[in-house]
């Protein structure tokens, strides 16, 4: 990987996890001390970041780093519920066994890690779940814009799961029945699948 990368991961991931919170400022000089790296990958992978919506760069204010609005919260859920429906809509009677199997490993490792409190490997686990039964579906447009919205939405969940740890166990039983109804090749997957993003999507309005 090239050092640019592992820069843009490394402040991405703090980011995420909220090391560098929004509306934080900060400067080359703490980036270069604080990753061990030269000036020239961290620059680029501001570029990057910047592009991507996480950073402001300003030649007056230094880097600043970028919260997620409401608007955005709620159009992100809003795409996702049409998107994620449909792709249940799409598998649900041509699901094969294999992709089920594959969908039950990700639910029993998604219960250890409930039970483990383990909120940031939950959140990884989340996404995994979603962006698998889109692949199931074939879309590769659809699986590409969710792709592209994945870190925001990694951000967002561990935000709130921090806050209300508890919330796990809700994801987690709600994961669990989409996954029966898929097992049953039942078309209520696709309305516990809307119902469990709305149910999501309200969490960060109250």
């Amino acid at each position: 990987m090239l050092l640019k990368d592992v820069a843009y991961q490394k402040i991405k991931e703090r980011i995420l996890e909220e090391h560098y919170e929004a509306g934080q400022f900060l400067s080359e000089r703490t980036l270069i001390d604080e990753l061990g790296m030269s000036k020239t990958p961290i620059k680029n992978a501001l570029v990057r970041l910047e592009s991507e919506g996480f950073v402001t760069v300003s030649s007056k204010q230094g880097i600043i780093v970028n919260d997620i609005s409401i608007e955005k919260i709620n159009d992100i859920y809003s795409l996702r519920i049409a998107l994620e429906t449909f792709n249940c809509q799409e598998i649900y009677q041509r699901i094969t066994d294999e992709q089920l199997k594959e969908l039950q490993e990700n639910i029993e490792a998604t219960k250890k890690a409930a039970a483990d409190k383990d909120v940031r490997l939950f959140a990884t686990l989340d996404h995994e779940f979603h962006l698998a039964i889109s692949e199931f579906s074939g879309n590769n447009e659809i699986t590409r814009v969710l792709l592209n919205y994945q870190d925001h939405l990694r951000r967002i969940t561990l935000r709130h799961l921090k806050k209300e740890p508890a919330r796990v166990q809700k994801f987690y039983s709600e994961h669990l029945e989409i996954l029966q109804a898929l097992k049953d090749r039942d078309e209520r997957c696709s309305e516990l699948m809307k119902r469990h993003l709305l149910e999501s999507k309200m969490m960060y309005f109250q």
